[in-house]
């Protein structure tokens, strides 16, 4: 099971890192559990913000952030992501970049999502770790200094679990707990709550991935399955005081649409041929066998060919087979290009403020 560690007052970073803890982090997949090891101590952050139509909660939520950032006692910047508000919040975030250098401002052209409001983030991102964090200040920046504790310890990835929840019941708590315990057998990953967005994460390993479509919530289980030590807090999670939920029980559909793809990437994307492969052995056997109990039945209990509905079975299977065998071979070929490919950003900036362009 992921490590847990109770919330505690974050008002102070602690003097000197722990020993590596010995006990097992999160752990998914086949793969043995890595432990945390001795890493050097965080030296400063980035915090990314998506931003999208949250102009009540933006003087809030910087107020808190630097508060929490400040107790801490390292060197930051908050990078904040206007995916394309029409509420006002871009002025205001032009608005804090004028007055706090440390605040580095990207604004989209359009709505792109949240995933790639996270990924325009990263990238922008400078410093050697990277938290995310929601700007509907339902998340406590005050919890950000526990996570950097659990960094020092050695430490990948630190993720929050949002245990008492203030959220509607029926359309987010119930079905997020569902989703969560789908993803977590799906991906032999146990982890508590995906969708928390709190997370801190070293910015190497989280630069070897690319986030697109709706994958920002797998971020722990890919960072898993590219080595990471990963290990889980909880975090006080706050009821929204302004501002509209952009989040409903129609989310909830669509990270389980999410996690079809992530299941597919995670285990057959550099070699699709072993999925496809399998179903076209499958689609074959059928279709051999079922010819070969009609030729039986043709010349030992005289029934015609024309009549018998395996002949149908045997062209249906043996026509599925051959399709799946060729959906391999392109999917062998996709593969390739995919992993072969130059940088392709999934946005578009309209501006960007105290961002240098050797920033990017």
């Amino acid at each position: 099971m992921p490590e847990i560690t109770p919330p505690r007052s974050a008002s102070t970073r602690p003097a000197s890192p722990r020993p590596a803890s010995t006990r097992p982090a999160s752990t998914g997949s086949d793969q043995t559990p890595r432990p945390a090891t001795a890493a050097a101590p965080v030296r400063d952050i980035s915090v990314v913000v998506p931003i999208y139509n949250e102009i009540d909660n933006i003087p809030g939520m910087y107020d808190e952030l630097t508060a929490a950032l400040e107790a801490i006692g390292l060197p930051y910047e908050i990078v904040l992501v206007d995916d394309g508000s029409r509420d006002g919040s871009t002025q205001a975030l032009r608005d804090l970049a004028a007055t706090d250098p440390r605040v580095h401002v990207v604004v989209f052209r359009r709505n792109y999502g949240q995933t790639a409001a996270m990924q325009a983030g990263v990238d922008h991102a400078r410093m050697e770790v990277v938290v995310t964090i929601d700007g509907d200040r339902q998340n406590d920046p005050a919890d950000i200094a526990r996570m950097i504790a659990k960094l020092d310890e050695g430490y990948d990835l630190v993720h929050g679990w949002r245990r008492d929840r203030k959220d509607a019941l029926v359309s987010r708590k119930i079905p997020s707990r569902i989703a969560n315990w789908l993803i977590a057998r799906v991906t032999r990953f146990p982890i508590n709550d995906l969708g928390c967005t709190l997370k801190a994460m070293r910015r190497d390993i989280l630069s070897e991935i690319e986030l697109y479509g709706d994958m920002h919530r797998f971020i722990p289980i890919l960072l898993y399955k590219r080595g990471a030590r990963c290990a889980e807090v909880v975090t006080n999670h706050r009821p929204r005081v302004a501002g509209v939920t952009k989040y409903g029980i129609g989310r909830t559909l669509v990270v389980l649409l999410d996690l079809v793809t992530v299941k597919f990437m995670l285990d057959y994307a550099a070699h699709p041929m072993r999925l496809f492969g399998g179903l076209a052995l499958v689609g074959g056997a059928v279709s051999v066998l079922s010819f070969v109990v009609m030729i039986l039945m043709k010349y030992a209990g005289d029934v015609d060919f024309t009549g018998n509905p395996l002949l149908l079975l045997t062209a249906i299977s043996g026509l599925a087979g051959l399709q799946f065998l060729c959906f391999g071979i392109i999917g062998e070929v996709l593969a390739r290009l995919y992993f072969t490919r130059g940088n392709r950003l999934q946005y578009a900036v309209r501006e960007t403020i105290n961002i240098s362009d050797s920033a990017v």
